[in-house]
């Protein structure tokens, strides 16, 4: 991260496809998150996409990659987080639609700081 800030320093081909990598990967995560808040407002189908977050949370959880285990663990969260959504007690599905909304937004926050990164690193390299 320290490359980008010189001015002086031209940033290894690692850096960039890192910082473009995350950008991509933050801002569908956040795309994601958004798209389940938005489903999580139908009776049945909110129901239905929560739990099927879960079992592939859970199935990440599985995996022997730390970074997978992180993963699965805020991907269940966010399955939980829509069946909790849909008990039907207005605060705790207000609370938990908040939720789904700050992380989808911290989320394309993120991606679009990484783009702009990336952009800034391989003007350059140019």
């Amino acid at each position: 991260m320290n490359d980008i800030i010189r001015k002086d320093d031209i940033p290894s081909t690692k850096t960039l496809s890192k910082y473009g990598v995350s950008a991509i990967g933050f801002g569908a995560a956040g795309i994601f998150l958004s798209l389940l808040n938005t489903i999580s407002a139908a009776p049945v189908l909110g129901f239905i996409a929560g739990g099927i977050v879960c079992l592939f949370g859970i199935g990440a959880l599985s995996s022997k990659d730390p970074t997978d285990k992180k993963a699965g663990m805020v991907i269940t969260a966010a399955g939980a987080l829509t069946i909790i959504s849909k008990i039907g007690i207005p605060f705790i599905s207000g609370l938990s639609g908040f939720l789904l909304g700050a992380g989808a937004f911290g989320l394309i926050a993120l991606g679009i700081v990484n783009a702009v990164k990336f952009f800034i690193g391989l003007k350059k390299r140019s």
